[in-house]
């Protein structure tokens, strides 16, 4: 599994006419599912977003998760963060899971996150065409995978 995040002071997505998900400050999640994905990799996934330090402390220094803040968590499903870009000029999804596949494992990800986090979480609309918008605060941006 690989998630872009992004700490956000405020983020949304957009379907159609629709606001579908929205956060005030906290992570946007883009997240890409792969074929060997399972329950594993789920877990540790939601792990890494609730307990990676990117908030700063009364210092300055990140050292504050999204579970010590209390943000907010808006995970949005991204296959293209899959894709083979290391030769052509058209990306390959062979490294990306199948809808199906990729639904199951977004969507158990979603509800172990709204079981733990108290924060607030929040959604996309799993493969349809979304506008995302955000602020980002920093910028601050990690690529993270649970391998």
């Amino acid at each position: 599994m690989i998630a872009l995040i992004q700490r956000v002071l405020s983020a949304s997505v957009r379907v159609g006419d629709e606001t579908v998900g929205s956060i005030g400050p906290g992570l946007l999640a883009l997240v890409a599912v792969q074929p060997d994905d399972g329950e594993a990799q789920t877990r540790r996934m939601l792990e890494r977003l609730l307990g990676y330090r990117v908030f700063a402390d009364d210092a300055g220094k990140m050292n504050r998760s999204l579970a010590d803040t209390g943000g907010g968590l808006l995970l949005v499903s991204q296959f293209t963060l899959a894709a083979d870009t290391r030769s052509g000029m058209r990306p390959g999804f062979s490294h990306a899971a199948t809808p199906e596949h990729g639904r199951h494992w977004f969507e158990r990800l979603l509800k172990l996150a709204r079981e733990t986090h108290s924060g607030g979480v929040e959604t996309g609309r799993f493969g349809a065409h979304m506008l995302v918008q955000l602020v980002n605060d920093g910028p601050v941006t990690f690529w993270l995978e649970t391998g």
